[in-house]
């Protein structure tokens, strides 16, 4: 049969809470430094007392196994400790990202019943969160006795407890939630300590949303193994010269990272390091990017895996610069098939669907029994009953060598910087703006690693759809990462000979934009020239007015980083990331002749940045 089986680990080790394994590494090396963010540090037995308090007073509010609870938090110890004082106090978590706009989160709380959200007080979840309990993490005095946290309190068979949901982008036009019990995390991060393998005198920087799934490699596997976790700060997450300052202040040797984010730190200037271990995950792995990673790190590995089967599902150790590029084997107790449109296995070498297997197969969609049976089935190749395999949607081919080759997509979901898409839930929320008529997207690579979202629209009776109305409508109800960077208003959609919207004859937003019809004020002084220089070549727009802004013009967070770090070089004047959010060209341009490495903002634009630009803002490369 065209299938490959993870090493196995050992299943009574699964069978447990993932902070049960955290509590055990604490008990061995409680001294030992275990997390570092922004300036401060706790030790496992400092990590394990703050976790007692918060998980008692969670158990004194009612909260115990079956609860779900809502984590509304910047990136901070706060954050990593609530995580595990969740999963100790026997409840579940759901990540409720800063970065979403209060439309998604409103409905993400609805839909899962939360009870509780945990939140940062500057985050205004009380106004956002309406009807719901919020505990303000950072105004709550607890202590906590770390030697209370002993080992498997939940006893035989705690390992199906749920651990969290999480959610993503839906084809339906909302998101939906996917159920993640602590067994499959757990054999995930046990695989993980074995292959690629963590040891306790490793560093690893920590740079995804909680939002994201592989975050919780970056939070939970440095701390079963007694190694240390250094959070990025959201505002060091992305920018490519505070992340190298991170990586040279803690000596960081492990890291994890969508492509896009790994090019952004070698364009900041990273040199890499002789024992340097980097994961790729999230989107395609190109052979450029592999061979300035292979030049820089003693291993880079592809990863493979999606958040229904419990993070990274496969990897591979891509063996140096030039070689072929594999998503690789299974990881521990992990099945993979490929199979054709009958369900039968596929003869090495011919692509099929892949399905994934064994004990990272998530317990389902949260309230979602239609979609279960569509994409959770009865797993035909193993007798043990109740074994599932889930339907990934993608494309993939087993080589003579044992190695799995992706292949790409059988639907319209995609993958851009790291993030989870499906296209149909944009068409879904542009269609309900009163002046389209219909909407397909899809995705357009301008320049390796650089892939954006185009919207193409029909007019709905008579009305021109305004691509600045359009932007505002999507960023009120999807998070800055789904909002195309470009829209093009169409007559009819190109069709093929059975009536479906021929997405391949869609034309390139270049050839249909009007550029004549824009105003545009060309810049005059020489900081303005400079600025519409950098803008032009990293957006790839021809004309840049001084009243434009950098986001309408097509810019997404990535490319803000990349922009701040040119103007930077050119200039030795840093500009805070949120003025590209409120700020035209003109006024940006304005404050060039500060001081060297001047931060440009006021604390009026800091409360800015926790809110509208946390909105704005995608974080964490991908979900």
């Amino acid at each position: 049969m065209n299938a490959a089986a993870g090493a196995a680990v050992d299943l009574a080790a699964t069978d447990r809470h993932v902070d049960d394994l955290v509590w055990e590494q604490a008990i061995r090396t409680p001294d030992a430094v275990a997390a570092v963010c922004d300036h401060d540090e706790l030790t496992y037995r400092e990590l394990a007392g703050r976790v007692a308090g918060l998980a008692a007073e969670l158990a004194q509010r009612g909260i115990g196994s079956g609860s779900l609870v809502g984590l509304h938090l910047d990136r901070s110890l706060d954050m990593l400790v609530a995580l595990l004082a969740v999963s100790r106090a026997g409840a579940a978590y759901v990540p409720l990202d800063p970065d979403f706009p209060a439309d998604r989160l409103r409905y993400m709380v609805e839909d899962s019943g939360l009870r509780l959200v945990l939140a940062h007080s500057w985050l205004d979840a009380d106004t956002t969160f309406e009807g719901v309990d919020v505990l303000e993490v950072d105004r709550l005095a607890v202590a906590g006795d770390a030697g209370s946290l002993l080992p498997s309190p939940a006893g035989e068979g705690a390992g199906a407890d749920l651990m969290y949901v999480l959610y993503t982008s839906g084809s339906t036009g909302r998101p939906k939630g996917v159920a993640l019990e602590h067994r499959n995390v757990a054999n995930f991060l046990l695989s993980m300590k074995q292959v690629p393998g963590i040891a306790s005198d490793d560093v690893l920087l920590a740079v995804t949303t909680l939002s994201f799934d592989i975050s919780g490699l970056e939070l939970f596997l440095p701390l079963i193994a007694g190694a240390r976790v250094v959070i990025a700060t959201r505002d060091e997450s992305a920018d490519g010269d505070r992340l190298l300052g991170l990586i040279e202040e803690h000596q960081v040797n492990f890291m994890q990272a969508t492509p896009s984010l790994w090019r952004l730190l070698i364009e900041a200037g990273w040199s890499g390091a002789p024992r340097f271990k980097a994961l790729c995950g999230g989107e395609a792995l190109p052979v450029d990017l592999v061979n300035s990673l292979a030049s820089r790190c003693s291993d880079v590995w592809n990863m493979y895996g999606p958040t229904e089967t419990a993070i990274w599902s496969t990897c591979y150790r891509i063996p140096g610069a030039d070689a072929p590029i594999y998503i690789g084997r299974p990881i521990a107790n992990t099945r993979v098939y490929v199979l054709d449109k009958s369900g039968r296995p596929a003869p090495p070498g011919v692509p099929g669907e892949l399905y994934i297997a064994g004990t990272g197969v998530a317990r389902g969609y949260l309230n979602r029994p239609e979609l279960d049976s569509e994409r959770f089935l009865p797993d035909p190749f193993v007798q043990a009953p109740g074994e599932r395999m889930y339907r990934t949607g993608d494309l993939g081919r087993f080589l003579t060598n044992g190695n799995l080759e992706f292949r790409g997509r059988i639907d319209s979901q995609v993958k851009v910087r790291g993030f989870r898409i499906e296209l149909g839930e944009i068409e879904s929320v542009l269609s309900g703006h009163p002046a389209v008529g219909g909407a397909v997207v899809r995705v357009i690579e301008v320049a390796p690693g650089d892939a954006r979202l185009v919207a193409y629209t029909l007019p709905r009776d008579g009305a021109q759809p305004d691509s600045g109305a359009l932007r505002e409508h999507l960023r009120t109800r999807l998070p800055q990462y789904m909002v195309p960077q470009r829209f093009v208003t169409l007559d009819a959609f190109p069709l093929l000979p059975n009536g479906k919207i021929d997405r391949g004859a869609l034309p390139a937003p270049e050839s249909m934009e009007d550029e004549a019809k824009r105003p545009v004020l060309a810049p005059r002084t020489e900081a303005e020239k400079l600025i519409a220089d950098v803008w032009s070549g990293l957006l790839r727009v021809e004309r840049v007015s001084v009243q434009d802004n950098f986001f309408d013009l097509g810019g997404h967070s990535l490319l803000v980083a990349a922009a701040i770090a040119e103007i930077r070089k050119r200039t030795g004047v840093r500009l805070a990331i949120n003025r590209f959010v409120f700020e035209t060209l003109e006024q940006l341009a304005a404050s060039l002749p500060g001081k060297p490495e001047a931060e440009g903002v006021d604390e009026q634009g800091k409360e800015k940045e926790r809110g509208l630009l946390g909105r704005l803002f995608g974080r964490g490369r991908g979900a």
